[in-house]
């Protein structure tokens, strides 16, 4: 544990590089890729997001019935249909006719859905929490999370988060 509390966590060292990164692309001269990205990861992911953008720029996908679906974020309207519809979801979907489609998504066992409908529950709690601010929404979204659903225990994760964080909470 000792060990592992000295060294940076991967969201530190993660901002670091990309602090890095955007001081580099900063600069219009750079027209290789950084050795800085390497430390990253998600390999070839700047690829896809490059051959994502070049389909859609092109309008690739309208006329093409067999274009590789690309798993991207969107509305869901529908395409899981015990969430609201615009809750936003991950799937794979085309491109056509200048917006993305989502493809069809089998039905899902009832354990999966239960337990994605109970995370986006939370979202959406932890949402209006962050927006509207207020202890009692924010012990709401901490008591509808899958991982703590007890009273106690979401009583007191409150207390630590908004301890912790009270200097970014103008409302606490």
């Amino acid at each position: 544990m000792a060990e592992q509390l000295a060294e940076p966590t991967r969201a530190e060292a993660v901002r670091a590089i990309e602090h890095e990164l955007l001081e580099l692309y900063a600069d219009p001269s750079v027209d290789t890729k950084p050795a800085a990205l390497e430390g990253r990861g998600g390999a070839f992911y700047s690829e896809a997001a490059i051959e994502l953008l070049a389909a859609m720029q092109a309008g690739r996908g309208d006329a093409e019935p067999d274009a590789v679906p690309r798993v991207v974020n969107l509305r869901n309207d529908g395409s899981l249909p015990f969430l609201p519809d615009d809750h936003v979801i991950e799937v794979p979907a085309r491109f056509v006719g200048g917006r993305f489609v989502a493809e069809p998504v089998a039905p899902l066992p009832d354990d999966v859905a239960g337990l994605i409908a109970a995370v986006a529950g939370y979202e959406r709690l932890a949402l209006d929490a962050a927006v509207h601010g207020g202890r009692d929404r924010v012990l709401r979204a901490m008591r509808a999370h899958p991982l703590v659903l007890q009273h106690e225990r979401a009583e007191r994760l409150t207390e630590l988060l908004m301890a912790e964080n009270a200097r970014f909470l103008e409302w606490a």
